[in-house]
């Protein structure tokens, strides 16, 4: 089994809060990132896939086949877009970065695996000190 992983980055504005909660039950919880003017990350996100190596090409998965994937459902969604109100697949949900790491897994899952691989692992840094990593359930 061979593993590869592709990497890519976006830069996108969040806000954690529970919309029950006052502000200041908010702001005890989840400090400044219950900002109501948002946040923002430069994330990378770093999406692995396994397989067997195609004998013909010596590809386990063209890594530009990966991109496109990657980039078509992930990226442009996100990429320099408020996260709790531009992205569809985020609505509704908690803005955290582990939320935001397992919805990405599960966007990419199936097209992932019409592709012919399996989709392994998806990492999503937030900060320098801080990330998340996801492995399916």
């Amino acid at each position: 089994m061979i593993y590869i992983t592709r990497r890519e980055q976006f830069n996108a504005a969040h806000k954690l809060f529970r919309e029950e909660w006052s502000a200041e039950k908010n702001l005890e919880v989840f400090g400044k990132c219950a900002n109501p003017n948002w946040h923002g990350h430069n994330y990378e996100l770093f999406v692995t896939v396994k397989g067997e190596i195609n004998p013909e090409t010596g590809y386990v998965l063209d890594l530009k086949t990966l991109k496109d994937i990657v980039k078509k459902y992930v990226v442009d969604k996100l990429d320099h877009k408020n996260v709790n109100l531009d992205v569809d697949f985020m609505f509704g949900k908690m803005a955290s970065t582990e939320v935001i790491c397992m919805e990405i897994f599960n966007q990419l899952e199936p097209h992932i695996k019409d592709a012919g691989v399996v989709l392994h692992r998806v990492k999503l840094v937030e900060t320098e000190n801080n990330y998340v990593e996801y492995y399916g359930r």
